[in-house]
């Protein structure tokens, strides 16, 4: 069996005519004030270490003293465009306390720290190159996951909120060694996080594309995962990429996992998770419709892969509908379908999902 690694560097792939038309329906198109390749500008770079000295594959990055202040003040309007609906009252007493710039990746982000001046509490904010499947990728989590975020989009600049947590790896290094009874949570999350992920091909979820959320409760701590790239929404050819259970260094939770849960736990969890999205489904109906009307027809991976995926999907689902699609948004909207229409057959969300395939 193939290594379960990207085959190489993604290709990122432009926003089309009809999926800028649906960012405009959904308020997520505006025009920004700063464009990403505006800040490729910069003058000088630092290394950025994390607190035990370590490289981060972050940069701070600096500006010549004559633009720094305007394009400070516009970075701090688009964090109102993206936090409070472009509200300028929020601006009085916020500033930009550091630009940092990532080495490493798909997208060459940069991260905006800004920090609230009365109390200095701070929050991020992102600005990559747009790409089309990672804003598939980001609307998808939106529909279909537990989790809202906000994200803006203006031509060739994509601007993402910060997602808090603990990374995955992180966590799996300080964080797995607690009660047995927290473990079982933790076990329990990342297969209903598992399911999830394939059954909107969510690629590449290895430990540090993810973060942990905590939230303590009564009688210990309750998890969330949360995914925090989406570059490989539905571009890979190979099935068991879209698992995150095949990812090695997801390894430490997979082993909890076996420790703690029988088969039937397993199989209970991933028909709860698939009962949830399709409440999703059909409390968004008009809006998943409208996505998919452009992600079917979008090209957003290479013909190899799609035939590759479309093969092992159909092989998985004992189901040769996937063979007559050519384009990977077909694909998802098919597995969506299929996964949940298993257990779900009478779900009313299924006969009003669009039979555009």
């Amino acid at each position: 069996m193939q290594g379960n690694k990207p085959s190489k560097k993604k290709q990122l792939f432009s926003i089309g005519e009809a999926l800028t038309e649906y960012l405009k329906r959904q308020n997520r198109f505006v025009h920004l004030p700063v464009q990403y390749k505006d800040l490729l500008r910069y003058e000088a770079s630092t290394e950025l270490l994390n607190q035990n000295g370590e490289n981060t594959y972050w940069e701070t990055v600096y500006f010549q003293e004559y633009e720094r202040q305007d394009l400070y003040d516009k970075l701090t309007r688009i964090y109102s465009l993206l936090k409070a609906d472009g509200d300028l009252k929020v601006l009085e007493h916020l500033a930009v306390a550091r630009v940092d710039f990532c080495t490493f990746g798909n997208t060459k982000p940069f991260r905006i720290r800004i920090i609230n001046r009365l109390n200095d509490n701070y929050d991020h904010f992102y600005i990559k190159k747009a790409d089309a499947s990672r804003v598939y990728g980001l609307e998808l989590e939106y529909l279909l996951s537990p989790n809202s975020l906000s994200y803006l989009v203006d031509g060739e600049t994509l601007i993402e909120e910060h997602i808090a947590g603990i990374p995955g790896d992180d966590f799996m290094i300080s964080n797995l060694q607690e009660s047995d009874f927290n473990q079982i949570r933790m076990a329990k999350e990342f297969i209903k996080f598992n399911e999830r992920c394939f059954v909107r091909l969510l690629g590449d979820m290895r430990a540090y594309n993810y973060v942990i959320d905590i939230t303590p409760d009564i009688e210990g701590n309750q998890y969330r995962i949360r995914a925090i790239d989406f570059d490989q929404q539905s571009y890979e050819g190979r099935k068991n990429f879209y698992l995150p259970q095949y990812f090695k260094e997801n390894n430490p939770i997979i082993f909890l996992g076996i420790k703690h849960m029988a088969a039937e736990t397993v199989r209970q969890y991933q028909l709860e998770e698939r009962s949830l999205i399709a409440g999703r489904v059909k409390a968004s109906l008009k809006q998943v419709n409208d996505l998919f009307d452009v992600m079917t027809k979008d090209e957003i991976s290479q013909k190899s892969k799609v035939l590759q995926l479309r093969e092992e999907l159909a092989y998985h689902h004992k189901n040769d509908v996937f063979k007559k699609h050519t384009h990977m948004g077909e694909l998802v909207f098919t597995n969506i379908k299929l996964l949940l229409q298993k257990d779900f057959r009478q779900s009313i969300v299924f006969k009003e999902l669009r039979d555009n395939l």
